[in-house]
């Protein structure tokens, strides 16, 4: 670039613009006068906050502290109930696997058939027996009454 080249010549002003503002900041700060004000006018901001937290507790209004402290106790309970929804979806997602798992249906069917043949054998096996008498239950038995 030349030294005629507007680009450089933005850049010279630029850079000497923020050098100035550098120094009258700089300036500004270290003087004590300056300094103070803006100590107290912190001070007073300070107080004045305070001062309208008081009178809103006194008012039974919420402050902006009680509103963010709000807002960040919803976003933790709000995050918890996220977990929590999550490991119900993943606990039905098994339980909705067990459930419908054709196989171990199958395998309970094939169970309760085998213990069906199982019980046809024993009373099939009950009435060869010699001397066998067909069991009558309880609550079916006639009362014997004797005739005095």
């Amino acid at each position: 670039m030349s030294a005629n080249d507007p680009e450089s010549l933005r850049d010279r002003l630029a850079k000497g613009g923020e050098d100035a503002l550098g120094k009258i900041a700089q300036d500004l700060l270290e003087n004590p006068l300056v300094n103070s004000a803006i100590s107290r006018a912190f001070e007073a901001r300070e107080r004045a906050a305070q001062a309208q937290e008081v009178a809103f507790g006194a008012l039974n209004i919420p402050s902006a502290a009680d509103i963010e402290r709000l807002t960040r106790r919803v976003r933790s309970v709000s995050q918890r109930m996220e977990g929590i929804e999550d490991g119900v979806d993943r606990l039905d997602e098994r339980l909705a696997a067990l459930s419908g798992s054709t196989a171990v249906e199958q395998r309970l069917t094939a169970i309760e058939d085998q213990l069906d043949k199982v019980a046809k054998e024993l009373r099939a096996i009950h009435r060869a027996l010699p001397g066998a008498q067909t069991s009558v239950a309880r609550n079916q038995e006639r009362l014997k009454v004797s005739a005095e």
